[in-house]
């Protein structure tokens, strides 16, 4: 079951404090959990390896990482139009998604304290690093003279209850592709440098390196409960959050297109290289995965992302909320009906390939 906790209006935030973008099924989401669930899981049988991925974490190899140098101190105004209009939406969702993990984790660590010494020590250090990530994006903001009030988007976002068999689900998820997001524009701009026009790129292969063992400690808690893979219904939900996570990436990059444009990266290829390396990935936790490599799958997600530009180019009619509706409903019909289709294509049995998965 999903619900949602509304926050109170603050005041109009102060001069050069960003308003945050309007809540949409694109934006980063808030999420509350279940947490006498949390602290009543049995770890049993995994506590080795969720103790050396917790070793890894408290290692913390990028203490030293997340400081600006004297690059950053440029007059940043040489940015301009598309693609600094581009560039800031993405420090902002980037920052809004660090932040929105970083409070869950915090809040996980504080209620599980006297209860899963272990998980709590772990949530800590996960909420160490969102929040050192969260604070550097922020700061790039500040060179192009905004910020966020995260104080404020704290008491204000939506918060939405996800069951904790969700959360284990979709932060793995989030995680890993986050992972191959950042690695693949790194690995870009290392063969191409005359796109790196600002010196957070630079930044982008010891940070996905967080992104990477934060997914890992998300895959040994996932195995630690034989529900969540020894099932069949965990099938069924590892291939619809795989789905869901799939198809919002793909909206997204595919709607800010013109981010990717201005560090020289095709956005569809970009899209399909990210989607196929997550969801290989994800073979190593999850019992089920999606066929990428299937015909219908890719031009089923643009035909979907598609749509929801239509249903964009709707809302930003000025026409009566009733006549948009109307005229939204067949494109929402268009995004459904291609999800149906492309979640009742064959999977691919990941229990069955396991051994020779390393």
């Amino acid at each position: 079951m999903v619900s949602t906790v509304s926050r109170s209006d603050l005041p109009e935030q102060s001069p050069g404090i960003k308003k945050p973008v309007q809540e949409t099924l694109l934006t980063p989401r808030f999420y509350i959990t279940d947490f006498d669930a949390v602290a009543q899981m049995d770890l049993s049988g995994h506590e080795a390896e969720l103790e050396a991925v917790v070793a890894e974490l408290r290692a913390d190899y990028n203490r030293h990482h997340f400081v600006r140098n004297e690059e950053f101190q440029q007059d940043w105004e040489k940015i301009d139009g598309e693609t600094r209009h581009a560039f800031i939406d993405f420090l902002e969702r980037s920052c809004t998604s660090e932040f929105s993990g970083f409070l869950l984790f915090k809040e996980l660590s504080r209620k599980l304290k006297n209860r899963q010494p272990l998980l709590s020590e772990a949530f800590h250090l996960l909420a160490r690093d969102e929040a050192r990530h969260a604070g550097f994006l922020n700061k790039a903001m500040a060179d192009f003279g905004l910020t966020l009030d995260l104080g404020y988007l704290t008491k204000n976002r939506t918060y939405t209850f996800f069951p904790p068999e969700w959360v284990i689900y979709t932060v793995y998820l989030s995680e890993k592709i986050g992972y191959w997001r950042y690695i693949l524009v790194y690995r870009h701009l290392e063969q191409h440098p005359e796109h790196r026009f600002y010196p957070l790129f630079r930044y982008f292969e010891s940070w996905c390196q967080d992104e990477n063992r934060h997914g890992d400690f998300f895959k040994a808690l996932l195995r630690s409960q034989p529900k969540l893979w020894n099932c069949w219904k965990a099938r069924l939900w590892a291939r619809f959050f795989l789905l869901t996570v799939f198809a919002t990436h793909t909206l997204t990059v595919l709607e800010r297109s013109t981010f990717y444009d201005s560090i020289g990266i095709d956005p569809q290829e970009y899209n399909k290289a990210v989607i196929q390396n997550t969801n290989e990935t994800s073979k190593r936790a999850f019992p089920s995965v999606l066929d990428t490599d299937h015909p219908e799958f890719f031009p089923r997600l643009e035909k979907c992302a598609i749509a929801n530009q239509k249903l964009a180019e709707i809302s930003s009619q000025s026409r009566p909320k009733f006549i948009q509706t109307l005229q939204k409903l067949p494109w929402i019909a268009v995004i459904i009906w291609q999800l149906l289709r492309l979640y009742f294509l064959p999977a691919i049995d990941a229990e069955a390939s396991r051994p020779v998965i390393h």
